[in-house]
């Protein structure tokens, strides 16, 4: 009989060598091999090895509140390079990952791709290809002839090449060699096959471990349970245990930040749809409820995290939601989306589908609309998602924006219009600003370019930038204003208030007043509008 795949935590850090290139399995707290990282941070702190390390992940790895995920790896001399779809992040009120300190001190070299990108890199390592060539990121930061995704001056090389292939532009992403894959799942058995029925979201786990297997590395797998060799059910296999090399055991693994288990989470069992809190009536609220004016019957939509995540409760409240499908970039689709600590995953789905794949759909832009944020929006409607130099801890890179904006039609993004300290207040039905914020939202130019505006436009894409003041079209001339809340003073708390001139419609109309009142819009969704996707 073989023997089992079962190891002690210090038996599966010790596959890692000085100068490996790991590839980890994570999205912020969801699906994180955390005890695992733990263990191998506190290896190099006992030994001084593994060093140099080159880490790989398609999303951030580690939650907000540091101390967890990449922070277990954050000493000097352990990681020299890392590559990833978005990086930890918190609140200005906390500190900063220690990660992200390194990176924006320049004590090791970061870069930011794409998730779906970094995804079907590993697609095209596992089947030893060169590389992934794609539209995604042409124009943005990204781009070699911008920045090439690098995050500090001390990373120079470029990962990313423009290149030409049948008479179009196109981003080419080589391929590399990977040395070995720490990724999770809920049970192991004996021989190393992996099941994942616990989990909220497979996102590239799957992948992650094949590339390595492929290549020749070590696949080290965490769990929550071990079984009898053989008693797993073939068809809830994910990984096979022919491609494992090591299972780790963490029975107190949670299932997402700040959530040990949640059955509704991972599909085993559905949530009273009575059971979700309604969005308490703020001005958060009021953005959410307008973006819901932008839906219509059958849609399927994308859902990014900020104010957006507010949405399907909206329309629950409302009594529309089953009119509507939201799909995640992490796999989920249907259900209700959660968010702030369990963003990323989704009570009562439909369907949780690898993230590679998701990725496909979303880069193939075979959704109706997305709702994503904005942290800058500039006077051609380019908008920033991805790094404000001033508070570099709070912007986590773009993870899967860039996928989901390159070739979609429809785009709404939300958020407030200005930042740092703003205070709002509405009363009988009127917005009131009490203190501006210290930040402008509406600049000359992004600080870092996610998604360039004169592209979209030539695209023909349909954007809409909503805030809690007022509603911008994308125009030949830039935002334009099309809509206002009440209350607001069009010159002195807009107009003045950007650094570029702002078109106004000649058809400039209030916001929709009940909008700013707590009871139900009463909202009917219409018919769906005829050629939303560009298929």
């Amino acid at each position: 009989m073989p023997a089992s795949k079962i190891v002690t935590m210090d038996e599966a850090v010790g596959l890692v060598q000085d100068g490996n290139t790991l590839t980890i399995s994570c999205s912020s707290g969801l699906n994180v091999a955390d005890r695992t990282l733990a263990a191998l941070g506190k290896r190099f702190v006992d030994t001084g090895s593994p060093g140099s390390l080159t880490l790989v992940f398609p999303i951030a790895v580690g939650d907000m509140f540091g101390q967890s995920g990449l922070d277990h790896l954050a000493h000097p001399g352990m990681v020299r390079c890392m590559i990833g779809g978005s990086y930890p992040s918190g609140p200005s009120s906390m500190p900063p990952p220690k990660m992200i300190e390194r990176i924006y001190s320049n004590k090791v070299e970061a870069y930011n791709f794409p998730s779906g990108v970094l995804m079907h890199l590993h697609r095209e390592i596992a089947g030893k290809r060169p590389g992934v060539l794609t539209e995604i990121g042409l124009g943005t930061f990204v781009d070699p002839r911008i920045e090439g995704g690098r995050m500090n001056a001390i990373t120079r090389e470029d990962l990313v090449k423009v290149v030409e292939f049948q008479g179009k532009e196109w981003l080419f992403y080589p391929s590399f060699p990977l040395d070995v894959a720490i990724v999770r799942g809920t049970t192991a058995d004996e021989d190393g096959n992996i099941s994942m029925e616990h989990e909220g979201a497979y996102l590239g786990s799957v992948v992650q471990a094949l590339a390595v297997h492929n290549c020749g590395g070590k696949v080290i797998v965490q769990v929550k349970r071990v079984a009898e060799r053989g008693t797993l059910n073939p068809q809830h296999v994910r990984i096979p245990g022919a491609w494992v090399d090591a299972v780790v055991v963490d029975p107190e693994q949670q299932q997402a930040t700040q959530t040990l288990y949640d059955s509704s989470i991972s599909g085993e069992t559905r949530r009273p749809w009575s059971s979700f809190e309604p969005v308490p009536f703020d001005v958060f609220k009021v953005i959410a409820r307008r973006a819901a004016l932008e839906l219509s019957k059958g849609d399927l939509a994308n859902l990014g995290f900020g104010v957006s995540a507010l949405l399907p409760r909206v329309l629950l409240e409302e009594g529309v939601f089953h009119e509507v499908t939201f799909a995640i970039e992490q796999g989920a689709t249907g259900g209700m989306p959660l968010g702030e600590f369990q963003f990323g995953c989704a009570a009562n789905a439909q369907a949780i589908v690898e993230s590679p794949l998701q990725f496909d759909f979303l880069q193939g832009a075979g959704f109706d609309v997305a709702f994503l944020s904005f942290l800058e929006v500039d006077m051609h409607g380019s908008v920033n998602v991805s790094r404000l130099r001033a508070r570099p801890h709070v912007t986590a890179g773009a993870g899967g924006f860039i996928d989901i904006t390159q070739h979609a039609r429809r785009l709404v993004f939300s958020g407030f219009f200005t930042a740092g300290g703003q205070q709002l207040e509405i009363e009988n039905g009127k917005l009131h600003i009490l203190q501006e914020g210290k930040h402008r939202k509406f600049v000359s130019s992004v600080e870092h370019l996610t998604l360039d505006g004169r592209r979209a436009r030539q695209a023909g894409k349909q954007i809409l930038y909503i805030t809690e003041r007022g509603v911008f079209r994308l125009t030949e001339q830039g935002p334009m204003l099309v809509e206002i809340a009440p209350g607001v003073d069009v010159k002195s708390q807009i107009l003045d208030l950007a650094d570029f001139p702002i078109p106004v419609s000649a058809d400039l109309k209030e916001m929709d007043l009940k909008l700013f009142r707590p009871a139900p819009l009463n909202l009917e969704l219409p018919p769906k509008r005829e050629n939303n996707c560009g298929h």
